[in-house]
């Protein structure tokens, strides 16, 4: 049976590519890993953050919509992005995302996990978690932050909801996730070993989510091979969702489908990664096309404002 291996990667919606760069790569200590265009848009970029590779639970991507006006986070959406840190060392990052001018809350017990929420330039929530369960996972060790300190890739998404059942009905019974422990304002769902988690909250008297700079566009799903995700689309148009045929992304092959809360799902294949263009040392270095978009380069390329990546 297919199975989703956790989290694959989340694309977010920037309306400046340089403030984002310098926020995920000089700040968070990410690697940008590939610099291409949004297939469905050539004019405007898409960015991607995350390990040395950019491995799948790691990849942070963004599409640049310049100027974009400020969007809203609400029901609809993932409102929080999470990312795994190492234990002890939130207070680490407290104080360089406060002395960098980052709106910071302050830390919280969550699920018997320790909590660091904040936001990124255009306010998108974002949260470092030390997690109860230590996460293996090497960071980049080429970045900006001490490995001691980096990120280890994803640890969960929050979905904001106006209600959670028919959502964690999907998530249960047909997309195999586990139902995990639960809070007041919260229940967790599980799938895969990492980067694993889906956090469901119902916010009915919130002000739908609107799409724009600083939100979330979609969350993306690991499944291992084409085969499986064939698979998949089967299982999910047979539970009644509009699932888009199999599209080419280059670095991995995607469907789409929104769940019965409205938010934009993606099941993306582990294969065949970012090295596929471009080898690992040199990963994010150019701006890469796909072949049906090479002939355009000349055309593009003036159309993209430039930017520097801050140095380690």
């Amino acid at each position: 049976m297919a199975t989703l291996h956790g989290i694959h990667h989340v694309t977010a919606i920037t309306g400046d590519a340089q403030r984002n760069v310098d926020f995920y790569v000089g700040l968070l200590g990410l690697r940008l890993v590939k610099k291409t265009v949004n297939f469905d848009d050539p004019t405007s970029y898409h960015l991607y953050y995350g390990d040395e590779l950019g491995r799948p639970g790691s990849a942070m991507t963004f599409f640049v919509w310049p100027g974009a006006p400020r969007g809203r986070q609400g029901p609809g959406q993932v409102t929080a992005t999470a990312f795994s840190v190492p234990s002890g060392s939130l207070d680490w990052w407290a104080g360089r995302l406060r002395e960098a001018g980052a709106a910071v809350e302050e830390p919280e017990s969550r699920l018997g996990d320790h909590v660091l929420p904040f936001a990124d330039p255009e306010g998108m929530r974002l949260e470092l978690v030390a997690p109860a369960r230590p996460d293996a996972r090497e960071p980049w060790t080429g970045g900006t932050v001490p490995a001691d300190r980096g990120i280890r890739g994803f640890h969960s998404v929050t979905l904001s909801l106006i209600g959670h059942e028919e959502t964690a009905r999907l998530l249960t019974d047909t997309l195999g996730f586990r139902a995990g422990p639960a809070a007041a304002d919260r229940i967790r769902f599980e799938t895969g070993e990492t980067a694993r988690v889906a956090d469901l909250r119902s916010v009915p008297d919130a002000l739908p989510g609107a799409i724009a700079a600083g939100t979330v566009h979609h969350v993306a799903w690991r499944t291992r091979d084409d085969a499986s995700q064939l698979e998949w689309r089967e299982i999910v148009a047979g539970a009644g969702c509009d699932v888009t045929p199999v599209l080419d992304r280059q670095y991995f092959h995607s469907i789409y489908f929104r769940e019965p809360g409205g938010v934009l799902f993606e099941i993306a294949t582990d294969l065949p990664g970012f090295t596929f263009d471009e080898p690992a040392g040199r990963l994010g270095s150019a701006l890469r096309l796909p072949p049906r978009l090479e002939p355009l380069r000349a055309e593009l390329e003036p159309l993209l404002p430039p930017f520097t990546v801050p140095a380690p």
